[in-house]
């Protein structure tokens, strides 16, 4: 089939959060996350402390010393200067993701997109910055997937929440969801989670898309630095030496009305009694990772939500770190004597930073956890990834693809990975 011909069968109907796409025996999407940020839109740090490129990239190295990663494997974004000025931050890739986008979709079907969330750096919307929200989601959300939409007019991004797009207020996730049910390329529920399926009965799939801040917002957890050696260290430890942070949940995220222990029961529900053939879950937040500072939050995500994603679903997708990753997850631990194939966890958070991998933490989490695999990363790249559901193989093929840093927005093919159907 031609890619003409995968466009024209793509078509929507909403109806309250649940979407329905006809789509050929291939259901082919992309994946990517983490794309809303410029310098244009800097962290309120970053200006009220200035940096020139030298002072920033002395930062950077600090930074990643003080994380116990070793010093050889040191890297950073490439630096933006802003003119004029001696100011330096970090440069942007989504400009350049949304073209190697658009070119990989010129040979391959893109049906639509999964969008992970963060789409608005660094506060989302109504950040308190005195710029005009409507340009700021033209610019961060909008702006860089232009070429993906010029020749895929029809092509549906389906979006997530992240922590940043919750950064500032409830109104600014408020001004996000509205912005986008204007838009004809993009959907978001109102309440931050929903569904959707794709594809004819037998051979679709149901999406089930998470505000995973909303969860982690509900719970109690702590912020523990590794040690040494990139091992995890006991909070009983971490709270003796008094390294242990309380998560800083702002009052604005504070679960209402129990919402995030509605949508785990909506979640339950939704994937015990999906007819879908295949079920797969998005959101934000990792459950595992190598980038070795979010596995406090993967460990409460875990508990809240691997149980039932081992039990019912093909694959979870998140983006968070500013990565590619692949893993998997034997489901041993929750689902002890189980032979399903493992759950594929596919992280794509690289659509506009860049960010290093903990190669100690890497090896640590190998040791220590059995149900835990790692296929494959890259780091201190900008990319994405392009799934496909093949119905006549019954497999989840995933392709990795990144675009160089001089921003030509060049294609890079990366690995390609397949996996077996797993859902009942």
């Amino acid at each position: 089939m031609t890619l003409k011909t995968a466009q024209l069968l793509v078509s929507a109907l909403f109806v309250g959060s649940i979407s329905t796409v006809n789509a050929s025996q291939t259901i082919s999407f992309l994946a990517f996350g983490d794309g809303g940020y410029h310098p244009d839109y800097p962290k309120a740090k970053h200006v009220e402390n200035p940096k020139n490129k030298a002072q920033f990239i002395a930062a950077e190295k600090a930074d990643w010393l003080e994380d116990n990663r070793p010093i050889e494997e040191f890297d950073h974004a490439p630096i933006y200067v802003y003119p004029n000025t001696e100011i330096a931050t970090e440069d942007t890739g989504a400009a350049a993701v949304g073209h190697a986008m658009a070119k990989l979709c010129e040979t391959k079907p893109c049906q639509f997109g999964v969008q992970l969330g963060d789409n608005i750096y660094p506060d989302g919307a109504d950040a308190n910055d005195g710029k005009d929200d409507q340009k700021r989601m033209d610019d961060l959300i909008l702006g860089p997937l232009k070429p993906l939409f010029k020749d895929n007019k029809d092509l549906i991004v389906y979006s997530a929440l992240g922590n940043h797009d919750w950064k500032t207020s409830r109104k600014g996730v408020k001004l996000q969801t509205e912005w986008m049910a204007k838009q004809p390329n993009f959907h978001m529920d109102t309440r931050g989670y929903y569904s959707y399926t794709v594809g004819a009965a037998g051979s679709d799939v149901e999406f089930f898309v998470l505000d995973t801040n909303m969860l982690l917002s509900g719970q109690h957890y702590y912020e523990i630095p590794l040690k040494e050696d990139g091992s995890e260290q006991g909070l009983a430890s971490a709270l003796a030496s008094r390294q242990a942070e309380v998560e800083d949940i702002e009052v604005h995220e504070s679960p209402v009305s129990g919402e995030d222990h509605k949508q785990l029961a909506w979640l339950a529900d939704g994937l015990r009694n999906s007819k879908a053939k295949w079920k797969i879950v998005y959101g934000h937040h990792i459950l595992w990772s190598i980038g070795g500072t979010k596995y406090d939050e993967g460990h409460v995500l875990r508990r809240l939500i691997l149980p039932e994603l081992c039990q019912y679903a093909d694959a979870y997708i998140a983006g968070h770190e500013h990565d590619l990753e692949l893993l998997s997850d034997d489901c041993s631990r929750v689902m002890p004597n189980n032979n399903k194939p493992k759950l594929p966890l596919i992280i794509s958070g690289a659509a506009s930073k860049m960010r290093g991998t903990h190669s100690p933490f890497a090896e640590q989490q190998e040791k220590r956890y059995a149900e835990y695999d790692l296929i494959w990363a890259k780091s201190f790249i900008w990319g994405f990834a392009h799934i496909e559901l093949d119905n006549r193989s019954d497999s989840l093929n995933v392709s990795f693809y990144t675009t160089p840093r001089d921003k030509s927005g060049a294609l890079i093919s990366e690995a390609s990975f397949s996996f077996k159907h797993r859902s009942e």
